[in-house]
């Protein structure tokens, strides 16, 4: 995308963020929903396909142009992205990357434009960040595959018109061999959405667990054809997940700055501005640095991203990294709100508690420290 196109876009959804959601982050708290209105000036944007590509409707934009959109896009509630983030991260990314002629031709115009909603059916009870413990199966019949399982915390479950469902087609096999991804309709008899999950934080953001009971599918189902990509295709999508959520915490990290910076210089104790206590412009000089380095983080892992130098360590170190800080800076916030920060509908308050999930979702960070280290090691040898 041109520049002075990417920029346009870049204002636009600042416009949106900050006069739009912003403004109705409270009742998103309380109704658990994005408002309906909200979703349709999204679509009408292109932000449901922003990095799928042009030729299937999105904006196709590049991954250094992709994690500035997310700096924007973290300055609000997380449920925001979250409602078109799985059409355009891990999701759209596997049919992207994986998916046939015709199994794009069908979806990603339509995830692109919103009138699809895709769900990233993985995570299992006992298979997350590591899925090598996924059992959930799909069992060749004839032209169709029987999916049997249950999958857990699958982000917009409830509201999905297509589940990429992971599961294993090779009963024998084990670790990450075996599985293989499919294409599977909501409303296919078999399939059943839970209720939705109540969670610490991150509401209007929904999540449930998804059930197959003799789900029945086309073989055409099968992302790529071909049996066995499904790990290989669900790493592929979480290495720019996780480059893009690293992103969405420098933008949450930076709103949490703002939010201390505003209450340290207006807030008073002793006659004074809590402000010109020493202890607490440390808070805020901490938290400052943090997020520039954050910020520069990510960026830099985008641009080597992008030219295909490293697309694997940069992310899970911008993960790794971003996702702590933004804790941190967060905590920070509470802190120099004092009880205030404590209570409920206070901006720092719920952006504690949002910030929370970052470091367990798309990769905790203990498995984002295993992937650093395994790949530093295996490049020493």
């Amino acid at each position: 995308m041109e520049t002075a196109e990417f920029q346009a876009v870049l204002g636009a959804v600042r416009d949106l963020v900050r006069k739009e959601v912003v403004p109705r982050e409270d009742e998103i708290e309380e109704r658990d929903e994005i408002p309906r209105e909200i979703r349709r000036k999204s679509a009408d944007m292109g932000l449901f396909g922003w990095a799928l590509p042009q030729r299937y409707g999105g904006l196709g934009l590049s991954m250094s142009e992709d994690v500035r959109l997310a700096f924007e896009l973290g300055y609000t509630t997380p449920a925001f992205r979250s409602m078109f983030g799985t059409n355009n991260g891990i999701a759209g990314q596997v049919l992207v990357g994986y998916g046939t002629d015709e199994q794009r031709e069908k979806w990603l115009p339509r995830l692109a434009s919103g009138d699809v909603v895709a769900s990233f059916a993985l995570t299992e009870a006992e298979a997350g960040s590591d899925p090598s413990g996924m059992t959930t199966s799909a069992r060749r019949d004839g032209d169709d595959y029987v999916l049997n399982g249950t999958k857990r915390f699958i982000t917009n479950a409830p509201i999905a018109d297509l589940f990429v469902v992971f599961a294993r087609t090779d009963p024998q096999a084990t670790g990450t061999r075996g599985i293989s991804a499919l294409l599977v309709e909501a409303g296919t008899p078999g399939l059943t959405v839970g209720p939705r999950d109540h969670k610490m934080g991150q509401a209007g953001a929904w999540t449930a667990e998804v059930f197959f009971d003799d789900a029945r599918v086309p073989a055409s189902s099968l992302v790529g054809g071909k049996e066995e990509e499904g790990f290989h295709a669900a790493m592929a999508s979480l290495a720019r997940g996780r480059l893009h959520i690293a992103a969405i915490c420098v933008g949450m990290a930076e709103r949490a700055l703002e939010e201390m910076v505003g209450y340290a210089a207006t807030a008073r104790q002793g006659g004074h501005p809590i402000g010109d206590h020493q202890l607490v412009q440390a808070h805020l000089a901490e938290s400052k640095a943090e997020c520039a380095a954050g910020r520069a983080l990510v960026l830099d892992a985008a641009a080597k991203y992008d030219s295909g130098e490293d697309t694997k360590v940069g992310p899970s170190c911008a993960k790794l990294f971003c996702s702590e800080m933004v804790g941190r800076v967060t905590d920070r916030a509470v802190q120099v709100h004092g009880g205030s920060g404590y209570i409920r509908g206070v901006t720092a308050e719920r952006l504690f508690r949002d910030a929370r999930l970052f470091r367990i979702y798309e990769g905790t960070s203990e498995v984002q420290k295993l992937v650093i280290a395994k790949q530093l090691l295996r490049d020493a040898r």
